[in-house]
């Protein structure tokens, strides 16, 4: 049985009418009858009952209708996702995220996607450091990073998305959770709540900073691999966390997040294989692009610092 058969039956029974239906088909009415009396012989019922003014299905022919319909439009449904995968309209995409951009940049991504690429599927791993995400791309495991710079591997392409200055987050009955905002220095005898040295964090890099600059040394009382993990030792009242100001899209009880008016800020860009022939990474770069979610680069940044 070929699938041009069940078209042919199709139209026939949509018709009622052999002329009209290889009208239809652009055929001519002998071939598409001979056709269809070949498809009965091999299903060994009649389809459709004949006299010289009629064409009726019959109860053989109304059961196999419906299961031509169901095959026809699986058949067609298989030909579409096979175009909208070439065209990179259909597939996965699969993202990993450092941890604060799960409260902010992740819902605005997904809800681009979701708009624009309907037939598309975002498989999401989050709190993944820069180190991990590079590795992810490089090992084909992740095909989009957001994470944020200095990439240090080859092969890696990335545009800025989002600067952001630190906060610091502290339990609600802290001296500062009244305060309108704070200052480094303000800090200086705080036990500070941080990602794990080992694994080579940005946000570290920047607190480390900032405190360098206010005069002292932070001091790391506990490490911790996750934001959220941070934030749960900050509101059981073990420390304060200094973190990017995104966090503020979840809030937490017990938590009260405030503003550091010497902070300086961290980046967050979007990396990719700069290899990657996929269309689908394509348009989804494309569509971010139209919806200006990369950041253009301020004046004085030069364009090798991922700002291209």
């Amino acid at each position: 049985m070929e699938l041009r058969h069940l078209r042919y039956f199709m139209a026939v029974a949509e018709t009622c009418h052999f002329g009209k239906a290889a009208e239809l088909l652009h055929m001519a009415q002998p071939p598409l009858s001979q056709a269809i009396r070949r498809l009965e012989a091999e299903l060994g019922v009649e389809l459709f009952s004949r006299t010289t003014r009629q064409v009726h299905l019959t109860g053989a022919g109304e059961l196999f209708r419906t299961d031509a319909e169901r095959v026809l439009r699986a058949v067609d449904e298989a030909a579409a996702r096979v175009a909208r995968f070439a065209a990179g309209a259909e597939g996965v995409l699969w993202f990993g995220l450092t941890g604060t951009a799960a409260y902010r940049q992740l819902p605005a991504l997904a809800r681009l996607v979701k708009q624009e690429m309907p037939h598309v599927m975002m498989e999401v791993e989050t709190e993944m450091l820069t180190s991990a995400q590079e590795r992810g791309l490089l090992e084909r495991r992740l095909d989009v990073g957001v994470l944020r710079p200095p990439v240090r591997q080859e092969g890696i392409a990335h545009r800025p998305i989002a600067v952001e200055p630190l906060i610091v987050a502290v339990p609600e009955q802290h001296w500062l959770a009244d305060a309108d905002s704070v200052r480094f220095e303000q800090l200086r005898h705080e036990d500070f709540i941080r990602y794990a040295a080992r694994l080579g964090s940005v946000v570290n890099d920047a607190v480390a900073r900032g405190c360098t600059a206010a005069g002292f040394p932070p001091h790391a009382a506990y490490e911790v691999k996750e934001t959220s993990t941070a934030l749960a030792l900050v509101a059981a009242g073990l420390g304060v966390a200094v973190l990017p100001e995104s966090v503020r899209a979840a809030p937490r009880a017990g938590v009260v997040c405030k503003d550091i008016e010497d902070a300086p800020t961290v980046r967050l860009d979007l990396a990719w294989r700069a290899d990657d022939p996929s269309p689908l990474l394509r348009n989804l770069l494309e569509m971010l692009e139209r919806h200006q979610i990369f950041l253009a680069p301020p004046a004085g940044i030069d364009s090798s610092e991922g700002w291209t």
